[in-house]
């Protein structure tokens, strides 16, 4: 047989290389910790466990309870205090805590550079909240002052005794899936520690007793128990109470009945000890979890309203939760009111021998609602008065000593609604700048490298209550659901914004209903974006609006909700009237909320009014909204929607008979109609005054100076100041109908500027220079005068008919290309007349003055013919004959004959 040893010698190797490697380098064992056991103190997520020091980088954790954070870590410190903790403290184990544990048991690493004497405390931390859960303290570390300010009794650490904390017991009794018995006994010192904790009511009870002996029926009836709780102010408290009837506790005649404190019973006796004999050890409220120890004799010197408890025999105990009644004026006490509810979920009993070992409690209790701080609603008439307070109940630990207090409650949870401007007092001293921010911890996140985005306050946001400061914030509809208030200078003062929607009508500035009543559309500008809802009026499965005259050919955009009950909202073009003619677009919509209650869907998003594409050709390019331009809105419901491939019975099942052209800068919205009336009457005025009479007089003054005498300044006169006022009576009409105008508008920049020409004109003609006399030359003035005279008439009349045109476009874009196709064919051919009439008068009018230059040439002095220049208009504004030209009242006519 051949010798094993060597093969038995190499495994060997191999083992102890592979130990080697797995467990890293052998650590030594010269800390003087070694040995160290202490348990941990509970701050937050449920955490209890024992924690022991097993040689210089590791330690153990048993009995380990944690309800799971997001990025849990081993986090290590000098002392336990808030600026050491945070701002100093470090990593020291590349172990993750992020999960639930259940009464675990595990070694624990210390990282390579760290080393027991660079730790005074071994702390559970969630890096991104700064929370401490929980943590020991090392026998070289002193414990700082306690935060919470419910503890009533904690452990106490020195150099000589290892921490014990009052939520660690021996032993563990589930009575429901709510409420939980622990207890450790002290048969030696005659005592046993009692802990009741329970998801319950912050003001509820939790009682535990024992019932009379050798009772078999009513258990209650003459029970000794111990109620406990937690007050309004977060202190915990801990009172006997004797059974005499299922009754709140009542006392008529000097006589006390119900279920009333010892002491309403008997007053103490002479030696001043009271009936009172159980004992307030700890208590406090975390996770929505209340907890309470309390330490009970066992052989009580009061006989009469407490049992003796033999710690060896099976004895009945009772035990119920309900809700406490506050003391009042009349009554000092808590009193408990009648549990009621179902057996083994309220109210039990069980058969309990205090020494025996039982461990039935799995992991710690999870309660749906894990926070108790206050509320303050914020209401818009009255200020929220921001102050600074020590911390007591401060949610989140490890805290500064200061806080923020709102209306005199220490860091509430602030809810507010989008849309309802909320008024902050602020008198927290010059030391604390309050500000709302996106930053859990607040304290100016860019100091700790991150970003964060500030939405009111700031660093000047402070004052006193001498001289309070004012800030006002009005959340929108894009404001986050949640938010944090802090001060900027100090980390983790303040604590959480909830931003809950308001109704719509207060999110949004503007709001009409559209076809049929059924469905209400919304809006905000703001800037180059515009915000957008929907809300049905009835119950569907989907609610869709589109932006056209009819569906097809429209933008159109869904709200739905899929199997899972998450709601969507897709955007589509939608090109004809079968599913298939519905195709998917990619719109850039921000703030996308689709949400659904009792089945009236609301939809909201926001996008940019002109889309920024790369690619043209897209549909969803086309869809640009112009805030000046009457938007067509219609809408569809029907019972349900997909995102794949859509089906016929997809289709709507009801929608709207036809659009409302929706005024977006008005906030107003109107049936979709053919013209309305007095736009018509506007039109017509604006035709009648840039196609005729204007025209007209520029024509006469053009081609009419001919004629003898003065008609034809007459005319140029009635008709440009008939077109004048006809202009300023079309713009009123125009005006009063859309309650204004916006200058965006392509047709009104162009007949603004129109309108402006034609009234610099009579300013014009009235600050003419003279006409020079026969044989002067013309001067420079009247020159310049005379041509822009013509030039700006003539230009207002070409502006004004380019703004006739693009009025019918306007026109076309609100009532559809249909109802001004034949309007712009008759202007178009009214213009077209208008240039043929005017090529024509040229023409007769160059013919005339030709003829004219040739008759002058056979004469020697004088004009059978007016002359053109003569200046009808003296200088008081009036007309003037021609026969007062020369001043002598006549004038006298010399014809001579041509010299043969």
């Amino acid at each position: 047989m051949c010798d094993q040893r060597p093969n038995l010698l190499g495994s060997l190797v191999l083992l102890g290389f592979f130990i080697f490697f797995v467990n890293g380098e052998e650590c030594s064992n010269s800390s003087s910790l070694i040995g160290h056991e202490s348990e941990f103190k509970m701050l937050q997520h449920q955490l209890r466990g024992v924690f022991t020091v097993v040689d210089d980088c590791s330690f153990r954790v048993s009995r380990f309870d944690m309800l799971s954070g997001s990025d849990v870590h081993w986090w290590g410190a000098m002392t336990s205090d808030f600026d050491n903790m945070t701002n100093d403290g470090f990593v020291i184990s590349d172990q993750k805590l992020n999960q639930t544990f259940k009464n675990a048991s595990f070694i624990v690493r210390l990282i390579g550079n760290v080393t027991w004497d660079k730790l005074g405390v071994v702390s559970v931390w969630d890096l991104p909240t700064a929370s401490d859960f929980g943590h020991v303290l090392l026998l070289n570390a002193t414990e700082s002052p306690p935060s919470e300010g419910n503890d009533v009794a904690p452990g106490k650490s020195n150099n000589s005794e290892p921490f014990k904390a009052p939520t660690m017991f021996d032993n563990c009794k589930k009575l429901s899936d709510k409420y939980r018995h622990r207890w450790s006994l002290n048969a030696e010192k005659g005592y046993v520690d009692i802990g009741l904790e329970a998801t319950t009511g912050l003001l509820n009870y939790m009682a535990f007793g024992w019932a009379k002996p050798n009772s078999t029926s009513n258990l209650m009836l003459n029970a000794d128990v111990v109620v406990t709780g937690i007050r309004e102010d977060g202190f915990p408290f801990a009172d006997d109470f004797y059974i005499t009837e299922s009754s709140v506790c009542s006392v008529k005649e000097g006589t006390a009945t119900g279920v009333c404190p010892d002491t309403v019973y008997e007053e103490a006796d002479s030696v001043g000890s009271s009936v009172n004999n159980t004992k307030l050890v700890y208590g406090h409220r975390i996770d929505g979890v209340s907890f309470v120890r309390y330490r009970r004799p066992l052989n009580d010197s009061d006989n009469k309203f407490d049992f003796p408890v033999n710690s060896t025999e099976n004895l009945t105990v009772i035990w119920a939760l309900g809700v406490i009644k506050p003391p009042d004026v009349i009554n000092p006490y808590y009193l408990p009111v009648n549990h009621g509810g179902v057996e083994s979920e309220n109210f039990g009993h069980f058969s309990l021998n205090l020494s025996d070992h039982v461990d039935e409690c799995l992991g710690p209790l999870d309660a749906e609602n894990k926070y108790d701080q206050d509320v303050i609603i914020a209401d818009a008439h009255a200020p929220l008065v921001v102050t600074a307070g020590p911390s007591v109940h401060y949610p989140n630990p490890p805290n500064p000593s200061k806080v923020l207090y709102i209306n005199k409650k220490e860091a509430p949870v602030l809810k507010v609604e989008r849309g309802v401007p909320v008024k902050f007092s602020i008198e927290a001293g010059h030391d604390v700048s309050f500000y709302i921010t996106s930053d859990f911890l607040g304290g100016n996140a860019s100091l700790r490298n991150r970003t964060e985005t500030i939405y009111a306050g700031g660093q000047e946001t402070h004052g006193v209550l001498s001289s309070p400061l004012e800030l006002v914030w009005a959340p929108n509809r894009n404001t986050p659901d949640q938010l944090y208030y802090h001060s900027i200078f100090q980390e983790k003062m303040g604590w959480k914004v909830q931003v809950v929607d308001g109704g719509l009508s207060d999110m949004y500035n503007n709001s009409v209903n559209l076809d049929d009543q059924q469905v209400k559309f919304f809006w905000t500008i703001v800037g180059d974006s515009i915000s957008i809802a929907a809300r049905g009026e009835k119950k569907s499965g989907y609610l869709a609006i589109g932006f056209g005259s009819e569906m097809t050919n429209s933008y159109a955009y869904v709200g739905w909700f899929d199997r899972n009950g998450t709601g969507h909202v897709n955007t589509y073009w939608i090109d004809g009237e079968s599913a298939s003619a519905v195709h998917p677009t990619t719109e850039n919509m921000t703030y996308v909320r689709c949400k659904s209650e009792e089945g009236i869907i609301t939809l909201e998003f926001t996008r940019p009014l002109k889309p920024s594409c790369s690619h043209r050709d897209r549909p969803e390019c086309k869809n640009m909204i112009d805030p000046t331009t009457p938007l067509k809105v219609i809408w569809a419901m029907g019972a349900k929607w997909t995102d794949g491939q859509l089906t016929e019975r997809n289709m709507h099942s009801v929608t709207s008979q036809r659009p409302v052209r929706v005024m977006l800068t008005r906030g107003s919205a109107e049936a979709d109609q053919d013209l309305r009336p007095v736009l018509g009457v506007h039109g017509f005025m604006m035709f009648l005054a840039w196609g005729i009479l204007l025209p007209g007089g520029i024509l006469s003054a053009r081609y009419l100076k001919h004629i003898k005498g003065d008609g034809w300044f007459k005319i140029h006169m009635y008709l440009q100041c008939s077109g004048l006022a006809i202009v300023f009576l079309g713009l009123l009409f125009a005006v009063a109908e859309l309650n204004g105008f916006s200058f965006s508008s392509t047709h009104v920049k162009f007949g603004f500027t129109a309108i402006v020409l034609a009234c610099a004109q009579p300013v014009n003609a009235w600050l003419r220079p003279a006409k020079p006399a026969q044989g002067e030359l013309i001067s420079s003035k009247r020159l310049i005068w005379e041509y822009s005279h013509s030039i700006i008439g003539q230009s207002a009349v070409v502006i004004g008919v380019v703004a006739l045109f693009t009025g019918m476009k306007h026109l076309g874009e609100r009532n559809g290309t249909e109802n001004v196709d034949g309007l712009n064919l008759a202007l178009g051919l009214w213009v077209f007349l208008c240039v043929v009439t005017v090529a024509y008068l040229e023409y007769r009018e160059r013919r005339r003055r030709k003829a004219r230059n040739l008759s002058r040439g056979n004469w020697v002095l004088g004009n059978v013919e007016e002359d053109d220049s003569i200046d009808l208009i003296d200088s008081r504004g009036g007309f003037r004959d021609k026969d007062d030209e020369d001043g002598n009242g006549g004038r006298m006519e010399i014809q001579l004959e041509p010299l043969k």
